[in-house]
């Protein structure tokens, strides 16, 4: 029997040890830097090179843990349901809050286009970096950009955001929980929500509502700003 036979219990094993050495890091040490999530890619990252293990090894078995994205997804309508009071009421103020976040994203990759003289290629491939990987990967096809430097743009961009969200909205003097959900998810999609699932139901609800609205918007938003730069 190979390795690869063993596979699945090898990846699963390690990507929950070293989630979990992650939590204790947090734990120990209390810092929004100690991230449990960047902390665990790092180990398996680590791990991966240290003992010359092929990537394809270890995602053989990671694909089960992906499996649960889907109910774990699902699952965010709870929050949603239990808050809906709350999401009626402010309905407007959420919708501009997360149109501004959408467009205010694309606006400074195309900025950054300019600046850093981007191909069209290049460019089109970070308009998607704020939103969740799978609808990201679908915009990214679509308007001709990198697909795999799409993912793991998205992936940094959630990383930082659950990592600093916390400490800018402090710096900002943002207390409302309202608006704190609505740029935590707008920004930094599913990631960057379990950043707000810590921080409160109204945070994580409203983060929730705006992952799937900034999906969509950027959805038809992101094809239009891919016309802008042609070179």
């Amino acid at each position: 029997m190979n390795f690869l036979q063993y596979s699945t219990f090898f990846g699963i094993s390690v990507s929950l040890v070293a989630y979990f050495f992650g939590l204790q890091l947090k734990k120990r040490f209390k810092s929004a830097l100690v991230n449990p999530l960047l902390i665990s890619i790092v180990v398996v990252i680590a791990l991966l090179s240290i003992f010359k293990i092929p990537f394809a090894v270890y995602d053989h078995a990671a694909r089960y843990i992906s499996f649960f994205l889907t109910p774990a997804t699902i699952c965010l309508a709870i929050p949603l349901y239990e808050k809906y009071e709350t999401l009626r009421n402010n309905a407007l103020a959420i919708l501009a809050g997360i149109l501004s976040g959408v467009i205010s994203s694309m606006f400074n990759i195309l900025v950054m286009a300019f600046v850093f003289g981007f191909s069209h290629r290049e460019y089109v491939t970070f308009l998607p970096k704020s939103i969740t990987t799978a609808i990201g990967m679908g915009i990214s096809e679509e308007v001709g950009g990198y697909i795999p430097i799409t993912v793991i743009a998205i992936i940094i961009t959630g990383v930082v955001g659950n990592v600093m969200a916390e400490g800018f909205l402090k710096v900002m003097h943002i207390t409302d929980p309202i608006a704190k959900g609505v740029a935590i998810g707008t920004s930094s999609h599913a990631i960057g929500t379990s950043k707000a699932m810590e921080m409160g139901e109204v945070e994580g609800a409203l983060s929730s509502l705006s992952i799937i609205v900034s999906g969509l918007l950027t959805v038809i938003a992101a094809p239009l700003f891919a016309q802008l730069v042609l070179h």
